[in-house]
């Protein structure tokens, strides 16, 4: 993929950078090459475009400012959480300061009967729950990775649990931003609703950090459930699947999890976590949160509705060790999939439907797929129409990465033709900018005025989501 990369201009660089210097200290402000090289680096295939300097911050006030200086010289941020994004998100494409929040890690407040928490941008979600986990409460949205609850609100981020619980849009009440001219705002206040303004919180959530620098977060949690029990059952074709989950969600059962793996995927899976009872096909994971009678009611009617598919081999993980090893497995997807090719990299995409067309979905990419003779297997958030490929691929291969981006591109254009959308979770940086314009066409004008508006001089993570023109 050809990368728009354009280095800063020199004088607001070395400008910038002293005044920084002098404000923080010299020691503050890192320009060794790994560092640089790491912030400038996510989780995808993305090529690593480095920034000028990385600036640790450890508070709002600090990153307000190191955000005024760097508008006053007109020189780009890019915030910067864990880097597990998945479409060049991190990439400093003009060059510019990487704002490190990872040492704003500090939970700030639980506020136990409200059921309600504030957090520093910094602190992950598995971080988030170990403290948590003692006052009977829970953060329910998992990506998979552990990213910082910033980089999870600046990306939009959902995962296993959505299905349930919903996404981070629906999960946060309020946020502290640092704009782009350093002044810090906060966007709501603690209230479960509110018809007061424009929802900036909304606004700012997804924004990629092309908006501001997110700081503090309120976010919504949950009691942990009385009962909680996974279940898995495997399937001979991948449409029986996919029609057991259209099924489920359309009979209202209140499942908390249900992911799909194909048989490529599971066979990974079996391979890389040791799973031990399970076959190469594909299959369907389930969690179910409740009551002691409400679960099990739950399981079983999931289990009459993946009989009606010629679902067999329906597997109960009650035991906390047990759902434990499922759920790692799953989450180590992607790690399984790479161990099946050893030396390869790989290219992660998704793509999200209305539930109705999810199964027609699958089945046209599948189908697509092997034709080009690429391994790339497939996992799927599918309560939600959301699903997954990995394409296992070798980066030096130009014929690989040919057909790995024009399979992708099919896929993304043949979502959009079912009115999906083309990322239902990753994100798109730079990566997806052109299918975000073909999906939205008359939303980018206003998109576009709204940078324009808040951030005149496109310092904040400039490059990414859309053309400035």
């Amino acid at each position: 993929m050809q990368v728009d990369v354009q280095p800063s201009n020199a004088t607001a660089r070395d400008a910038a950078m002293a005044e920084l210097a002098a404000t923080f200290g010299a020691e503050r402000i890192v320009t060794g090459k790994d560092i640089r090289n790491r912030h400038g680096t996510d989780e995808s295939y993305h090529p690593t475009v480095a920034p000028d300097a990385v600036f640790f911050a450890r508070s709002t006030e600090e990153v307000s400012q190191a955000v005024t200086i760097c508008a006053k010289h007109k020189w780009p941020v890019i915030p910067f959480g864990v880097g597990t994004s998945l479409e060049g998100g991190v990439a400093a494409l003009r060059g510019g300061l990487s704002v490190d929040v990872s040492e704003m890690n500090k939970i700030l407040a639980v506020n136990a009967d409200d059921l309600d928490v504030r957090v520093q941008a910094g602190v992950t979600r598995k971080q988030l729950n170990e403290y948590l986990r003692d006052t009977g409460l829970m953060f329910p949205i998992d990506p998979g990775a552990d990213a910082s609850i910033g980089g999870m609100c600046a990306t939009r981020a959902s995962g296993t649990n959505a299905v349930r619980y919903g996404t981070m849009r629906d999960n946060v009440l309020s946020l502290t931003v640092v704009m782009a001219d350093g002044r810090v705002v906060k966007t709501a206040r603690r209230a479960k609703k509110s018809a007061a303004g424009y929802d900036l919180t909304r606004l700012f959530v997804g924004s990629e950090g092309t908006l501001g620098v997110i700081t503090e977060i309120q976010l919504k949690v949950y009691g942990i459930p009385e009962a909680i029990s996974s279940a898995v059952v495997q399937f001979d074709d991948l449409e029986s699947a996919v029609s057991t989950c259209v099924l489920t969600i359309q009979s209202g059962v209140p499942v908390a999890r249900m992911e799909l793996l194909d048989d490529s995927q599971m066979g990974a899976c079996i391979a890389y976590s040791k799973l031990e009872g399970y076959t190469a096909r594909p299959t369907l994971f389930f969690e179910f949160h409740g009551s002691e009678t409400g679960v099990v009611e739950q399981a079983e009617t999931v289990q009459g509705i993946a009989a009606e598919f010629g679902g067999t081999d329906f597997k109960w993980a009650t035991k906390a060790e047990d759902r434990n090893k499922l759920w790692e497995a799953r989450h180590n997807a992607f790690y399984a999939a790479l161990a099946l090719r050893p030396g390869a990299k790989g290219w992660p995409t998704d793509v999200c439907v209305p539930i109705s067309r999810l199964a027609e979905c699958i089945t046209e990419t599948k189908k697509d797929l092997a034709e080009t003779g690429l391994l790339a297997p497939l996992v799927g958030h599918v309560g939600d129409g959301n699903f997954h490929l990995v394409y296992v691929i070798d980066p030096e291969s130009q014929e690989e990465m040919r057909l790995a981006k024009e399979h992708s591109d099919r896929m993304v254009l043949r979502a959009l033709s079912m009115d999906g959308t083309c990322t239902g979770e990753h994100g798109v940086g730079y990566g997806k900018m052109e299918f975000l314009a073909a999906e939205l066409p008359e939303a980018i004008p206003v998109m576009r005025a709204v940078k324009q508006a808040l951030d005149p001089d496109n310092i904040m993570n400039p490059g990414k989501l859309f053309r400035m023109n």
